[in-house]
């Protein structure tokens, strides 16, 4: 199966994300962790991950006479890189925004589905707003927001540490400045 397929599926999204943070899982704890997706659909994309090289095996122990597989996630094979995200189509492009806000969608229902789930006690945020930018500005906004992220990247699981799902989405909107003669932005029709 081809990378972009099998990585741009909401349920397999949503494993990924559980299978994220060093954590080592069976195919039963992930089920348990996506009670909203029936049991055979996340065995059935467990193993195409697992197949794929998505995700490895790191133990088998014999449960009740059937192996079960514990499994962790090998981040080098779990993501679009930017050479990959440059050779998509625009097709492509929308199948994959659709799966990522299909497989937000449902997460973010099955955290409101929680007992005691208090968006407001735990900072839930989603909020939008347009940024004016420079290709020159953007370029630097994005560096910084790598910068900070990378700085949280290597937490590992602690105590006092639980997981959050950020998810950025940055897109132009409206059409690009028209430039007149002489290199000046054209802001108006």
């Amino acid at each position: 199966m081809d990378t972009l397929d099998l990585l741009l599926h909401p349920v397999r999204l949503r494993i990924v994300h559980a299978m994220s943070g060093a954590h080592t899982r069976t195919t039963s704890d992930l089920c348990a962790g996506l009670p909203d997706v029936p049991k055979t659909t996340v065995y059935r994309h467990v193993g195409l991950l697992a197949e794929a090289g998505v995700l490895e095996v790191v133990d088998e122990q014999r449960v009740h006479g059937a192996v079960e597989r514990h499994y962790r996630l090998r981040r080098e094979q779990a993501g679009i890189d930017a050479d990959m995200a440059a050779s998509m189509s625009l097709d492509e492009h929308r199948h994959g925004f659709a799966a990522a806000m299909a497989a937000l969608h449902a997460e973010f229902n099955a955290y409101l589905d929680r007992d005691g789930a208090d968006p407001t006690a735990d900072s839930v945020g989603y909020r939008q707003g347009t940024v004016w930018l420079s290709p020159g500005e953007l370029a630097e906004m994005i560096d910084e927001l790598r910068d900070v992220l990378a700085s949280r990247a290597g937490n590992e699981p602690a105590p006092d540490r639980s997981p959050h799902l950020l998810s950025m989405i940055l897109f132009p909107t409206g059409e690009p400045p028209r430039h007149r003669a002489g290199g000046q932005a054209d802001d108006h029709p």
